[in-house]
């Protein structure tokens, strides 16, 4: 399946939370788009793997991605070993995305720089001759994405660039909230973490808010970039 944009989490509700909207945008615009999580997200203080699952799958639904895959690696303990990046390696192939969005090369939850350090060396494997992969029973053929670029989460990290967003906030947040053990809930008697607080579930408007102050909308998401990002024209920037 030839895809536009293959988004990597190590979480489910990691890719929501950091570029739901700019999911919601492309997929508004025509583009393709699958969401890998790299765990089911066992550890979680809230919630099951079951209900954790029922909930990616709404997500899916509300953003419109085209497929969601669970690769099922250890939540809490992720390594950059072969054994996982084999596992990226054939979904990058499966999907032959143009564009990967992975998670912050920094933040508070360490799966998350780890996520972002595993999917980056899988890209570059992915494109290697010599490195054979299977999936179902089928021998794949090399694909190394145009450009990978990582959402920001927990912490301020100084984007390079933004999507503007204004017109798909909203279903960012439906998406977010189809989470439902995981985040604000008043009525819910299970513990409460950091993003349980409805400071959290606000700051998912007023951080796109900020960055759309910034970069003259009203909503962006922001993005660091692993190379320099070369444009062909002055077409589509917001002056």
């Amino acid at each position: 399946m030839k895809t536009d944009i293959l988004a990597f989490g190590a979480h489910p509700d990691d890719v929501e939370l950091g570029c739901g909207g700019t999911i919601a945008k492309l997929i508004s615009e025509g583009k393709t788009c699958v969401i890998v999580d790299l765990t089911k997200g066992e550890l979680g203080t809230r919630g099951t793997d079951q209900t954790r699952k029922e909930e990616a799958t709404e997500a899916a639904k509300i953003l419109g991605v085209a497929a969601r895959e669970n690769l099922g690696l250890k939540d809490g303990f992720l390594v950059n070993s072969e054994e996982y990046q084999m596992e990226i390696v054939k979904m990058i192939r499966k999907y032959r995305p143009e564009i990967i969005l992975a998670n912050a090369i920094d933040d508070r939850h360490p799966d998350h720089a780890k996520a972002a350090k595993l999917v980056s060396d899988a890209c570059f494997l992915a494109g290697l001759r010599k490195i054979e992969t299977v999936l179902n029973d089928q021998v794949q053929e090399v694909w190394r994405p145009k450009q990978v670029f990582h959402y920001i989460q927990w912490k301020h990290i100084q984007p390079e660039f933004v999507i503007d967003i204004s017109e798909h906030l909203e279903k960012k947040l439906e998406a977010c909230m189809a989470f439902k053990t995981q985040f604000y809930d008043p009525t819910s008697k299970e513990p409460e973490t950091p993003i349980t607080s409805k400071d959290f579930y606000e700051s998912l408007t007023y951080r796109a808010q900020d960055l759309g102050r910034l970069s003259g909308v009203t909503y962006a998401e922001g993005f660091t970039s692993e190379k320099l990002i070369a444009l062909k024209n002055f077409d589509g920037i917001v002056w």
